[in-house]
């Protein structure tokens, strides 16, 4: 919950758009509920400190899983952070007995139709 901020920060500047369960509230439910399900992966920046610069969350009902919210800052694309945050989070839904992923795209999110 030190990172909220931040990682509203990240999904803004990547182009998502945000609900009420963004809430700084709505992500301390979903960070209790499943902690190993909202990955970000950071790079030390030119002072020596941790920066996020990807986020995924993964959520499983115990019959199917979504994948929400999957970001990386725009001039961080194209490296393969976001093909490596997918990869590790289908993989802990995997290891939890998921069979079937979706996910959810805004209309407008260009970038993300190409990604996926």
């Amino acid at each position: 919950m030190d990172d909220y901020a931040t990682v509203i920060s990240v999904w803004l500047e990547a182009g998502l758009q945000l609900s009420s369960s963004d809430s700084r509230n709505g992500l301390k439910q979903k960070l209790m509920r499943d902690p190993d399900l909202f990955l970000v992966a950071e790079e030390e920046n030119m002072q020596g400190n941790r920066q996020i610069v990807g986020i995924v969350m993964g959520g499983y009902d115990g019959r199917c899983a979504w994948i929400y919210h999957l970001a990386v800052l725009p001039d961080h694309q194209g490296r393969g952070i976001g093909r490596q945050l997918l990869e590790e989070v289908e993989q802990r839904l995997f290891a939890r007995g998921c069979e079937r992923i979706s996910l959810f795209v805004e209309p407008t999110n260009h970038s993300a139709f190409k990604f996926y």
